[in-house]
């Protein structure tokens, strides 16, 4: 009996001896493949840019007399924004002004007086020419018969050549008097010289009255009224009421998901919850070799009223959606970016590999094309099992309150 009971004994601690040593399996958790529906986006941050940003100067050096308009005002084309006083501008007005009268006198002077002097000095020379000739002619007669010597008639024609020199120059002197001359041609010029000196110096003292070039709203106001304005010192700067637009980068990875054209939503980190419609227009032709991102601009073409230049945005772009496909938690997928993913599948209490291709990629979960079906289950990495090992399914645990952030306004 002692005997039996021994064996008995040896025979059972044995059996619990194996038990300990026998593989347990690994406790694991594991999501379950569903269909649901998905979108696909690019998420990126970027700020609100206006078409264009005028700056509003002073032409010349000048006191600010007034400005009548502050920081976030609208403004109409051709509104007054500020006013300046130049004695600078003054005084070139008056010595425009002057010369401008000096050049018509002298206009008028060449008109009235320089001509008939002219007309008078040609009939004068010429009357000295026909004198001239005539003594000339006389004195050859009177050297012919002796009575004269020769270098008097050489003297007689210098003096008749002389005189017709002063025939040419004063009728020279006429024609230059005379309408289409080149001196009245001169003097007229200077008068409209004169006149567009003046017309330029009262032009710049207009433009001490400074107005808007286009609508807008004023972003900068850095002169008050008594400060002394420099030639091309900023004075204003005003935003375009142009067309809102939002410039933002993403990463390179992203390119061959993006293309203009793409619809997109829009929320302003100081205004979570209002989303607003935008448009992908641009894409850069370069990547930015320091930073790996890509420039990308949207349009917004009803951009809400709290939109400001400079704000920061973060912009949705869908680049796919389907209604209904099978997802997975994007966990739950090794090596997605390599040219085999795979999930590891727990079946029959046995953890087996399966390769699987992905289609769409949500935020937080990707579509499977093949390699599982509706209600696998697949091992999440943080298990720690491997191919073929021995697993046991963990009971659900409750959800994380929060879980994956997504702006709000954006979908998931």
């Amino acid at each position: 009996m002692k005997a039996g009971t021994l064996i008995v004994a040896l025979t059972v601690a044995g059996a619990v001896a194996a038990l300990a040593l026998w593989p347990r399996g690994r406790d694991v958790d594991v999501v379950t493949a569903a269909r649901a529906p998905l979108t696909q986006s690019v998420v990126a941050t970027g700020r609100i840019a206006t078409p264009a940003r005028i700056s509003i100067g002073s032409p010349l050096a000048a006191t600010v007399l007034e400005i009548t308009v502050r920081e976030g005002d609208l403004v109409a084309p051709g509104q007054v924004l500020a006013r300046l006083r130049s004695d600078d501008a003054a005084a070139l007005i008056a010595q425009a002004a002057a010369a401008l009268t000096e050049a018509e006198a002298r206009f008028e002077q060449t008109v009235q007086v320089g001509r008939p002097v002219a007309a008078q000095q040609l009939a004068q020379a010429e009357a000295n020419l026909k004198v001239a000739q005539a003594e000339a002619e006389r004195a050859r007669q009177l050297v012919a018969q002796g009575f004269y010597a020769r270098s008097k008639a050489d003297d007689a024609l210098r003096n008749a050549a002389n005189a017709a020199s002063a025939v040419d120059t004063a009728r020279a002197q006429l024609l230059a008097q005379a309408p289409g001359g080149t001196e009245h041609n001169a003097t007229r010029a200077r008068v409209e010289q004169a006149r567009a000196q003046l017309a330029n110096a009262k032009a710049r003292a207009a433009q001490l009255t400074l107005t808007a070039p286009a609508a807008g709203t004023v972003l900068t106001r850095k002169a008050e009224p008594g400060d002394v304005a420099s030639a091309g010192k900023v004075l204003l700067e005003i935003a375009d009421a142009g067309e809102t637009r939002i410039h933002a980068t993403v990463d390179e990875k992203n390119l061959r998901l993006l293309a203009t054209g793409q619809k997109a939503r829009g929320v302003a980190d100081a205004f979570p919850n209002q989303a607003f419609d935008a448009e992908l227009y641009y894409l850069a032709p370069a990547v930015d070799p320091l930073r790996g991102t890509v420039e990308i601009r949207f349009r917004v073409a009803r951009p809400p009223a709290f939109l400001r230049p400079d704000m920061t945005v973060s912009v949705e772009t869908v680049t796919g959606h389907k209604d209904s496909t099978l997802v997975l938690p994007a966990e739950a997928v090794r090596e997605p970016a390599s040219a085999k993913p795979w999930v590891l599948l727990a079946t029959d209490g046995i953890a087996r590999r399966s390769d699987v291709s992905l289609g769409l990629a949500g935020i937080g979960r990707v579509e499977i094309l093949n390699g599982i079906g509706e209600g696998d289950q697949a091992i999440l990495p943080a298990a720690g099992a491997l191919d073929g090992d021995k697993v046991r399914i963990r009971e659900p645990r409750k959800p994380k309150i929060g879980g994956i952030q997504v702006p709000q306004g954006f979908t998931r």
